[in-house]
């Protein structure tokens, strides 16, 4: 390989993960959400993760302040909806929403429905998540009924 293109398509394979192929599970960055790998990460070499995350528990404390090292982020909500604050703003997105979370935006998902699903695509697919200062105070969630 002598160009870099090259080796980065190196890591590169055709994947197709159908519906049945990969399930639901426990043990992802939230222990509220249930997370299904659909293949990328392997196919990219770690280039890339998609999942489909979706609601597993009521909303009680959320996910904290936080923000991720990765050079890219979007969430598409599939099912229902989630409200987030990023950084002082208070953003809901339902589903078809597409949400981009530009690198190191601080940020905090406090709120969803109990249909919530949304697609995760971040680059690269070892991200880092890291604890922030709360910048403001955070509105309470939503009972489940």
């Amino acid at each position: 390989m002598n160009t870099v293109a090259e080796s980065v398509l190196a890591g590169n394979v055709f994947s197709h993960v159908c519906e049945g192929d990969t399930k639901y599970e426990s043990g992802g960055l939230r222990d509220f959400f249930l997370y299904r790998d659909l293949g990328i990460a392997a196919a990219t070499g770690g280039q890339v993760v998609a999942q489909l995350v979706k609601a597993n528990m009521a909303p009680e404390e959320g996910t904290g302040w936080h923000r991720h090292e990765a050079n890219f982020h979007i969430v598409i909500m599939l099912k229902g909806w989630a409200r987030f604050m990023y950084e002082q703003e208070v953003t809901l997105v339902k589903a078809g929403d597409c949400v981009h979370q530009r690198p190191g935006i601080v940020h905090f998902l406090f709120d969803y429905s109990p249909d919530m699903e949304y697609l995760e695509i971040v680059s690269p697919a070892n991200f880092t998540t890291i604890d922030m200062p709360a910048p403001c105070a955070v509105p309470a969630p939503t009972p489940w009924s």
